[in-house]
């Protein structure tokens, strides 16, 4: 009896503990919740791409972080790579823009225009924006000074 219940004792807490562990919700900033097409996109993009594409909108880190970690179905991180509608449904109709091995139309009508719009708008998270010709670069950016400072 004592065994069954140091079982079932060690069972729940191992399922609690994994049910607690790394789990995230598809969040869309809050000017566009309630639009149903970028809803319908982010949930798509979740289902159907969050295997081989990062993108923090959509709870999904299916692409590699480092070189030494990448694998051939890695595809782009979008949170480093800003996308446009288009684009994204070229790459969609066409299994991307090289010969890896996303399939092609993944996703097709309506579904392919909502993740089509939600990529667009949620790409490029952690790009930093490059200075206009009147805007001084921020410093230690490209086109910027150095932080460090030179002794010569």
């Amino acid at each position: 009896m004592r065994r069954r219940l140091l079982i079932a004792a060690v069972l729940l807490a191992t399922s609690l503990l994994a049910a607690a562990c790394g789990s995230k919700d598809v969040e869309l900033r809050a000017e566009d919740q309630g639009n149903a097409q970028l809803e319908r996109g982010a949930q798509i993009f979740y289902n159907r791409c969050q295997g081989c594409h990062t993108l923090d909108a959509a709870a999904s880190e299916g692409s590699s972080w480092g070189p030494s970690s990448r694998e051939y179905k890695d595809g782009p991180n979008f949170n480093q790579r800003k996308e446009e509608y288009e684009q994204v449904l070229y790459a969609i109709r066409n299994g991307g823009f090289s010969s890896g091995p996303m399939p092609q139309n993944i996703v097709v009508g309506e579904d392919a225009e909502a993740v089509a719009q939600f990529v667009a708008k949620y790409s490029g998270s952690e790009i930093g924006r490059a200075p206009t010709p009147r805007q001084e670069a921020p410093q230690g950016q490209p086109g910027g000074e150095s932080p460090v400072q030179d002794d010569n």
